[in-house]
């Protein structure tokens, strides 16, 4: 939108019902904070500047709100005095004349840009004030949005609505939009001559109105604009995010077997024609591309799998690990740091880090990088079309050529040539009757334990 805007965020509750340590928008959903969903929201409505009205971990809350391309300015509450007292703690931003001011809350992390677009618009189509309310088939609670003529007229809290505004079932989310030019103005009307001495926003309705004023109500789905105030709620806000990312990857294009099983993070990246089996889990920084495999039970963060690469079941890709198109990290892998190349299979019971593996290498049962030494780590490369035998040891930093063979059950301490076969382990020997004689003795030495019993 061409209209300039502010986005006022309430964060400075202190959190007493989440019972934490920290501040309970910097508790996550999707792997990150709640507050920084918020942000993202409003960033991508258009608003050139944000006030963070902060209060508990402060800076920690600041810090979380920051997002690309958005001045961002924290503004401390020092006292609790309601709703509109937290907004007016950012006087000086909205003091800056914005066309469009959005009032928002740091927990609400579900609220997505389309709905704040579609209240900037009320605001564009000349209404001073645009409240976000929902329809619910349970309104016990809520403030009730009155609306007589398409304006709305009031918002009533339950506690002095009459029994017939109790049947309304349109609720007020707490969210809305306000003209820049009169927002200052409207809000310093706001008195506390009530019975808890507090500035409820909520009277803005009523405010605007009575200064020749237009207010609208806009509807936004139940699900979005939901808060938060314990854990329960936050889990809940979690299994609606993870369902609303899961059904956009399917119609995307994405099969997932037993969607309700696997967990997205909220900047995962899924590609076409990819097939995700169950319980599968994906943190933060993970790109699939098209087309690859996710066998069940696999974890990854941080990862890159290519095209039609395939893992798991049960691997676990940490930070750092890529996976070019067609290669294959198997059951019980473990991948940190370290590329395996086009076509590469690292295929059972493997651990591979701080490592490049060369394209179409194939590495055995139980091989591993010994890759840290107990202060530093140190990088191994496999060259291409190399074989590492089962429970190999390869200990960084080392180096395998194109091609080369390392024989299984060695112990790699120097850099194997290209082409070469490279044995580290000792000569095996047979002593014929030894297995028995050494039995008898381990018999005869538990017969006496025994006896002396």
């Amino acid at each position: 939108m061409s209209r300039s805007c502010l986005a006022v965020i309430l964060a400075a509750g202190d959190s007493t019902r989440m019972r934490s340590s920290m501040s309970k928008v910097l508790h996550p959903v999707a792997g990150r904070p709640m507050i920084a969903h918020v942000m993202a929201a409003v960033a991508s409505t258009g608003v050139s500047a944000a006030a963070l009205v902060v209060g508990r971990d402060a800076d920690a809350v600041a810090k979380a709100g920051a997002v690309e391309g958005v001045t961002v300015e924290a503004f401390l509450q020092a006292e609790r005095r309601g709703t509109g007292h937290a907004v007016l703690t950012a006087k000086d931003a909205i003091a800056h004349g914005y066309d469009d001011v959005l009032i928002a809350y740091g927990d609400v992390p579900l609220v997505t840009s389309a709905t704040f677009t579609l209240a900037r618009e009320g605001l564009a189509d000349g209404a001073d004030v645009v409240v976000i309310g929902f329809h619910t088939d349970k309104p016990t609670g809520y403030g009730r949005l009155l609306v007589e003529n398409g304006e709305l007229i009031a918002i009533r809290e339950e506690k002095d609505a009459s029994e017939e505004e109790r049947k309304v079932t349109w609720c007020n989310s707490g969210l809305m939009a306000i003209d820049g030019r009169k927002a200052l103005s409207l809000l310093e009307k706001i008195s506390n001559n009530n019975a808890k001495g507090e500035y409820y926003l909520t009277d803005l309705v009523e405010i605007a109105r009575a200064d020749g004023g237009r207010v609208v109500a806009v509807d936004a789905p139940e699900t979005e604009v939901a808060g938060c105030n314990n854990r329960a709620e936050l889990a809940a806000l979690e299994r609606l995010w993870q369902e609303r990312r899961r059904h956009e990857l399917m119609l995307s294009g994405v099969t997932m077997v037993a969607p309700e099983t696997v967990f997205l993070s909220y900047d995962t990246e899924i590609g076409q024609d990819a097939f995700i089996e169950p319980n599968v889990f994906f943190g933060p920084g993970v790109k699939v591309e098209a087309g690859a495999l996710i066998h069940a039970f696999s974890h990854m963060e941080r990862a890159h799998i290519g095209a039609g690469a395939e893992i798991g079941p049960f691997a676990r890709l940490r930070p750092g690990a890529t996976l070019l198109s067609k290669s294959k990290v198997g059951n019980f892998c473990e991948v940190k740091n370290a590329e395996i190349g086009e076509g590469a299979k690292v295929n059972h019971l493997t651990y591979i880090g701080d490592a490049f593996i060369g394209a179409h290498s194939n590495i055995g049962a139980g091989a591993i990088t010994c890759n840290y030494d107990g202060v530093n780590k140190h990088q191994t490369r496999i060259g291409a079309n190399a074989f590492i035998g089962s429970n190999s040891s390869l200990v960084a930093p080392v180096s395998i050529g194109d091609g080369a063979y390392v024989a299984s059950g060695s112990v790699i301490t120097e850099d194997v040539p290209a082409d070469a076969l490279a044995l580290g382990r000792a000569r095996q020997e047979i002593k014929p009757e030894r297995a028995k004689v050494i039995r008898e003795r381990a018999l005869a030495f538990k017969a006496a334990k025994k006896a002396a019993k």
